[in-house]
């Protein structure tokens, strides 16, 4: 089963007329941005809803998992139900509005992939530079990466989320 799609302005004109607007982004995503008034349900606690105006609209960033989901959310809806197409990011395009709290940090995936990325980069220069032995770095993230593809456990998103900057944001 796959849930219609709406564009940002159909979307707005929807919940204008009282649709229930539902972001099933993760909570650090949603803390970070979201669209005025929607409400924060992400995927994996999702269950049936309960809500009071039908129809329902969810979205996520770029409407990659919203659409990969469209069942798993048309069975929770349980009423008249949309995805909101290109997420947030074509809501922003169309000069919708968005709420931004930059003084929330930035996801933790986006925080795991740039610390990899940058561990991966920095093994490989200073292999070449300094000493060979340094590629380890890089063969221990990527190890770590496909055990984390594999498994769904990302030994380095829980420790970044142990940060001071990442603590504060979950009080």
């Amino acid at each position: 089963m796959s849930l219609p799609t709406v564009s940002p302005i159909e979307a707005k004109r929807l919940i204008d007329r009282g649709a229930t607007l539902i972001d099933i982004r993760g909570a650090d995503e949603h803390a970070r941005e979201w669209i005025p008034n929607a409400c924060n349900r992400p995927l994996g606690e999702l269950t049936k809803l309960n809500v009071s105006a039908a129809p329902v609209i969810f979205h996520c960033r770029a409407g990659n998992r919203t659409a990969l989901n469209a069942e798993k959310l048309a069975t929770t809806a349980g009423c008249e139900a949309y995805v909101l197409d290109g997420g947030i990011e074509a809501w922003k395009r169309a000069g919708l509005p968005v709420v931004t709290d930059r003084t929330q940090p930035i996801e933790i995936m986006r925080q795991v992939q740039i610390t990899a990325g940058s561990l991966v980069l920095l093994g490989m220069l200073l292999g070449y530079v300094a000493q060979p032995a340094f590629y380890l770095i890089s063969l221990f993230m990527g190890g770590g990466l496909v055990f984390a593809g594999f498994t769904g456990w990302c030994g380095m998103a829980k420790l970044l989320a142990f940060m001071p900057w990442n603590r504060r944001a979950q009080a």
